[in-house]
């Protein structure tokens, strides 16, 4: 963004923006304004008011250090340091898994089989933001969330949401490796998005997942070391009834429903995702 980077070239919002996103290439018109609107602290929507305003050399300074982040490939979510997520927005660092709409579908199916009417006992194993716990939260006031988290500055992170949407005192962050902080204790139900990429996956060192933490997103040769981990210690967790929930690859669903039959689950299924691929598995202890 050599050009972009003379003020004097550009002296309008618009003139940057033209800019930006003839660097940026393919969708670089949102990310252009994305961008823009966070090193103004203003909303998208104020762009369009001020387009012919001219941009302080400060602000231009600091969208021309975005944009070239940018270019070099890291996400969004980091440069701006959220990212929206059901119904709210999370604050992300590089220690935490950016939220995806995938993971809401999870949401809405362990919605599905919280009632409204009574209080609950809701687990998240490795919450990282906190998107799955807070979004439960939110939906099932009358439900007390506990989730876990193995690294500690992802738990800050996910300690912080809460804090921000007000919610410290019915969702619980513990730090520790799955079920090791829950020992004893059951739940209604149990939901994960926890790490199933292949470890020797291409896309591991492609795209957005270049920047976020090795650790959240691989989990041995095939990708399912912890969703082992989860299948056979979570019906121990669960109350009679209680339901487990997990997301997994859209070629995982057949071997996450084996794991589940294996441990005793019943009522065993896939649900797909936004795109038709089998992403999140359910199953319930039988009652």
């Amino acid at each position: 963004m050599d050009d972009a980077k003379r003020p004097d070239t550009a002296p309008t919002l618009a003139g940057w923006l033209r800019m930006a996103a003839a660097r940026l290439g393919e969708d670089g018109r949102v990310d252009a304004e994305t961008l823009l609107a966070h090193a103004l602290g203003k909303d998208r929507g104020w762009l369009f008011a001020h387009a012919t305003d001219a941009l302080p050399e400060a602000v231009a300074a600091r969208f021309a250090a975005l944009v070239e982040r940018r270019v070099e490939g890291t996400p969004i979510a980091h440069l701006i340091g959220q990212r929206g997520f059901w119904s709210f927005d999370l604050h992300v660092s590089a220690d935490t898994l950016i939220p995806r709409p995938d993971t809401e579908r999870l949401v809405e199916l362990a919605l599905e089989r919280l009632p409204e009417d009574r209080p609950l006992r809701v687990l998240d194993l490795g919450t990282g933001t906190g998107a799955i716990a807070l979004a439960l939260a939110i939906e099932r006031p009358q439900a007390r969330v506990l989730a876990v988290e193995r690294c500690a500055a992802a738990a800050a992170i996910a300690r912080r949401n809460a804090g921000t949407l007000g919610l410290p005192a019915r969702v619980t962050v513990r730090e520790g490796d799955w079920f090791a902080p829950v020992a004893g204790e059951r739940f209604d139900l149990i939901a994960s998005n926890p790490p199933y990429i292949e470890s020797a996956d291409p896309h591991l060192d492609r795209g957005d997942l270049r920047f976020e933490p090795r650790s959240a997103l691989a989990s041995g040769i095939d990708g399912l070391d912890d969703l082992r981990v989860i299948a056979r210690a979570a019906p121990t967790h669960l109350v009679p009834g209680g339901w487990l929930l997990v997301e997994h690859g859209w070629r995982q669903g057949e071997p996450v429903r084996n794991l589940l039959h294996a441990a005793g689950f019943v009522g065993v299924g896939t649900a797909l995702d936004i795109e038709a691929r089998e992403r999140v598995t359910l199953g319930r202890r039988p009652a």
